[in-house]
């Protein structure tokens, strides 16, 4: 009865924590993470400290719950049974297999959800699942290890490849990889398996190689990607280009064009076909260009070259998605050095961004708002969690959370999710939209002066606005 009425008052003040903890146990209780991981890893193998132990530990940390690692595992030491060096040898040794189960865990666990809640997004073009594919790099860490403390250079821990499904708002898929300095293409055969049929592809022109391409037909998915420069064999190009309006960023043109793969065996399957959209910028890029060229599969009857060129404009969502994880949640640690350790933290981020995404589509549900879905601000549900969560644990065990939430159909989660986002108030949590920026002021002072006094210059400041007086 107590923990009813403990449980009842977290449910009113603060029910985005209890809705985040709620979606944890359902998605990841400690029985499927320490399962997940048996499945997936190769090398580590169980012993003392479980899997399920070091996730909850490092999710701490990325969610802004606790300072750092070491304060996690200060803080849960009654869980653990070993030291903190064996819990930092345990990440340094997390294989990126792991870490990638982890974010296709979670969105396979959560789309049937949002599905249930009735909100997700209008399809982005009819007909086709849209995914956005994009890379992310890790910044520098600290100068921790013994090999980098001489060093000048900034150390990178290493890079992801992600797959976005913007309709959701969920991470589907990552591809982790340890070294920072690795061509973002030559990671590109382990993503080709996230699309197949049905597919819309839409990448940055990083992602425009032949080999992909032709690897996106062979598994009947289409695509919208910029094009490179160079990295197409074979380009031709088929009578005149014919200018077809405008779309939000300038004049569209559109031209056939036709790429040949030169080690495709079947001499049927050589070249492929295309549509080459133009698009004369009204402003050039931040890169100074002035004309962006874009290729699709697409086909005319299914989407005119307007409306491709607009929807490319849709792959800034991923950087959206990318700001929002490292504004929100401390998605790379930067004690942690050691690159598994690293990538291990930043999936973490991405399956808590799926999380919070469930939350802003329970709110759009409960209240009945589309636009909460963009105006709901990341930053302050995080800032909410991060200061209630830790209280909330301390007052409700694990277990409860385990017996009332991890055994639940789609349909009975989403229906308490839906009771728990009605308490919430979006008000509090809307994005704070600002003006334009204004120009920086020249900089004054000499180069011997590094320090001045704030109060000093507000004294002055209103020593001259009594003067104007």
């Amino acid at each position: 009865m107590v923990l009813d009425k403990v449980f009842e008052r977290f449910a009113r003040f603060s029910p985005v924590t209890v809705m985040l903890r709620g979606i944890l146990e359902y998605v990841f209780p400690a029985s499927r993470l320490d399962e997940l991981f048996r499945k997936h890893a190769v090398r580590q193998h169980e012993d003392e400290l479980l899997f399920s132990t070091v996730v909850n530990t490092l999710a701490l940390a990325v969610n802004g719950v606790r300072t750092s690692v070491n304060a996690a595992y200060l803080a849960c030491r009654e869980d653990f049974t070993v030291s903190v060096t064996a819990l930092y040898d345990k990440l340094q040794g997390v294989e990126s297999q792991v870490a990638q189960a982890l974010v296709r865990e979670s969105s396979t666990r959560l789309a049937p959800i949002i599905k249930e809640l009735r909100a997700e997004l209008p399809p982005l073009l009819p007909g086709y699942c849209v995914k956005i594919l994009d890379g992310n790099h890790l910044t520098g860490t600290d100068h921790r290890l013994t090999e980098t403390r001489t060093l000048n250079s900034s150390p990178l821990p290493g890079q992801a490849l992600v797959v976005l499904d913007p309709q959701l708002r969920l991470v589907l898929d990552v591809v982790p990889c340890e070294d920072a300095h690795a061509q973002e293409r030559s990671l590109l055969p382990e993503v080709l398996p996230s699309f197949g049929a049905g597919d819309l592809v839409i990448a940055d022109r990083n992602f425009c190689c032949t080999r992909f391409v032709f690897g996106l037909r062979d598994r009947e998915a289409a695509f919208l990607i910029r094009q490179h420069a160079t990295t197409l064999s074979g380009k031709r190009l088929w009578g005149k280009r014919k200018r077809v309006g405008r779309c939000e960023s300038g004049v569209v043109y559109e031209q056939k064009m036709e790429i040949r793969n030169p080690n495709e065996p079947n001499p049927q399957k050589q070249v492929m076909c295309l549509r080459r959209i133009t698009i004369q910028l009204d402003e050039p890029t931040r890169d100074g260009e002035k004309v962006i060229y874009l290729i699709t599969t697409v086909p005319s009857e299914a989407a005119d070259a307007i409306t491709l060129a607009n929807l490319y404009i849709r792959r800034w969502d991923i950087e959206r998605a990318f700001q929002e994880i490292e504004q929100a949640l401390r998605s790379e640690v930067n004690t942690l050095c050691y690159p598994k350790a690293a990538l291990l933290a930043f999936c973490i981020a991405l399956t808590t961004y799926n999380m919070l995404s469930t939350i802003k589509a329970a709110m759009r549900s409960a209240h009945r708002d589309p636009s909460l879905l963009f105006e709901l601000s990341g930053y302050y549900l995080a800032e909410e969690i991060s200061a209630t969560y830790w209280g909330m644990t301390i007052a409700i065990e694990s277990a409860n959370w385990t017996r009332q939430f991890a055994n639940l159909t789609v349909t009975e989660f989403a229906k308490c999710l839906l009771a728990l986002a009605a308490n919430a108030d979006p008000n509090r949590f809307q994005k704070r939209k600002r003006g334009p920026k204004k120009p920086p002021l020249p900089r004054t002072g000499g180069l011997r002066e590094k320090h001045v006094a704030t109060k000093r210059l507000l004294d002055q400041r209103k020593s001259l606005t009594n003067s104007k007086c």
